[in-house]
């Protein structure tokens, strides 16, 4: 009897994946393809394709181990078609299989690819979130704005996680206020482990290095889990020796010093290694022993039960249109220093070498360094979204998009968040080390060596005022920018304006 094929994605590396629970392991064949249409589109970081493509390879060894029968294209085979689509036609073709199985991408574009297969096509949710796209939909019908913090007090009492009955554990839903703090001084962190790249790994970043050169990033050093039991395990080591400093110092930045107390988990939770059920079980059984703060277990729950499933629930909502969406009409280049080009900023060079030499950045990085920048500069939303999903191991479409076009550029108009992310210098100069060694000065507002962003921010809300002004979370801004002298709100207007033209020219900044 012929069987039917179960495509598994490489974002779904989970054994009881909804495609595998409705398949038959003795009649259907799982199908799995490493291609270069996904590898460069975007052009991703060697990284990202090397722990994509090497996790791939162990979950198919682990299937096929479990009695699954498994097709399992490899990139430099000389049969590949070098799409997924072409894969499953392939291996349709030869099993003289007549229906496809799959678990809903997370990718619009892929979706629409496998969905136009000439073949009867069964789309299953994806089932490994806590909240479904259907439920979602009902707690937004008839809201007139979708924020996150009324979600995720929602996901709390649905689910239990740091309940004392029906009230917040701890007595407040939420401990940002206490969960804000730069790094002290003499900062000793404890390390990061990592795993030296095995056989398999080995063989990936190879095949890497030789088919993506041309790529932004350095494949090695590459120490990133490619398994289960190797995410576990630093998951694990996150939980003994950074997570009571976590929720405190998860906003600080520090150069040198990419990971702080950051878990570095989101790759594995995005592929499908750990499940965000069991990370968040984990970390309140933390606190509830006493070993950890309530503030920096409710800072951990709230980053996955809260946004994550939030930020996914926007990008089901908002369908295949949303990475297009540009509210604020920009549409400025992106400029080369984030393919590592010269700058003067410190915090910038930061921020990009380490994306550039491991494939991450943490959140404050992205949304206030990066993310910052784009959006003072006024870079076009679908320029800065590509480049963030291809720079980051953690960046899928579904989760990327909602993060980028709407939380970091406001390119929605306003559906992720209630006012845009922007900030002067002040703020990294409160949060991080970096300005200390920057060659402008942080303290500047005008002349040759002011802070970009002390300039830029007000640049950014005088060209957006007729649109933020009436917010009432912005009306202090302006009344702070209307108090300026005349003449010193011309001077900052005017070296704005040339450093943005510096900007276009393809000068250093």
């Amino acid at each position: 009897m012929v069987g039917r094929i179960i495509l598994v994605l490489g974002d779904q590396l989970t054994p009881d994946i909804a495609a595998l629970k409705a398949a038959d392991p003795l009649r259907d064949l799982v199908v799995m393809a490493e291609v270069r249409a996904e590898a460069r589109r975007p052009s991703n970081h060697p990284q990202k394709i090397a722990f994509f493509l090497a996790a791939m390879r162990k979950h198919a060894a682990a299937l096929a181990a479990a009695g699954w029968r498994v097709a399992y294209s490899r990139l430099d085979d000389p049969g590949n078609s070098q799409t997924i689509a072409g894969e499953v036609l392939r291996r349709a073709a030869a099993e003289g299989a007549h229906e496809v199985i799959v678990t809903e991408p997370g990718d619009w574009r892929l979706r629409a690819e496998i969905e136009a297969l000439p073949l009867p096509v069964t789309l299953l949710p994806d089932d490994r979130f806590f909240c479904s796209g259907t439920e979602f939909r009902a707690w937004a019908e008839g809201r007139k704005q979708l924020r996150m913090e009324w979600f995720y007090r929602e996901m709390r009492r649905r689910t239990g996680l740091l309940m004392e009955g029906d009230r917040p554990a701890g007595g407040t839903w939420n401990f940002d206020q206490e969960n804000r703090k730069p790094a002290p001084g003499g900062l000793l962190t404890p390390e990061q482990p990592g795993f030296e790249p095995d056989d398999v790994t080995n063989d990936v970043i190879s095949l890497v290095e030789r088919e993506f050169s041309d790529h932004f990033g350095n494949a090695r050093p590459f120490r990133w889990a490619t398994d289960r039991a190797q995410a576990l395990s630093l998951f694990r080591h996150f939980l003994d020796t950074r997570l009571a400093e976590f929720g405190p110092y998860q906003d600080a930045m520090v150069a040198g010093d990419p990971v702080l107390w950051h878990a570095v988990i989101s790759p594995y939770l995005n592929a499908g290694l750990l499940g965000p059920q069991e990370v968040c079980a984990a970390v309140e059984a933390e606190w509830r022993a006493g070993r950890v703060p309530i503030q920096s277990a409710e800072g951990f729950i709230r980053q996955v039960l809260g946004w994550r499933e939030f930020v996914r629930g926007i990008w089901l909502m908002a369908g295949p249109g949303y990475t297009a969406r540009n509210a604020l009409g920009h549409d400025r280049a992106l400029p080369p220093v984030y393919w590592g080009g010269e700058t003067r900023m410190a915090c910038m060079a930061a921020t990009i070498a380490q994306t550039r030499d491991m494939a991450y950045a943490h959140h404050i990085q992205r949304l206030m360094v990066t993310g910052n920048f784009a959006l003072l500069a006024g870079i076009d939303p679908g320029a800065v979204h590509d480049w963030y999903l291809s720079v980051y191991a953690d960046a899928l479409e579904w989760v990327e998009a909602p993060n980028v076009i709407g939380m970091s550029q406001f390119a929605d108009g306003g559906m992720v968040g209630s006012k845009p992310y922007v900030s002067s210098g002040a703020y990294i100069d409160r949060m991080s080390d970096y300005c200390g060694g920057c060659a402008y000065r942080v303290k500047d507002k005008t002349g040759p060596r002011a802070c970009p962003f002390n300039l830029l921010y007000w640049h950014f809300l005088v060209r957006h005022r007729d649109r933020f002004e009436p917010n009432p979370r912005m009306t202090q801004m302006y009344r702070t920018w209307d108090r300026m002298p005349a003449d010193r709100r011309a001077t900052v207007l005017a070296e704005a304006d040339a450093l943005l033209a510096r900007l276009d020219a393809g000068a250093v900044v």
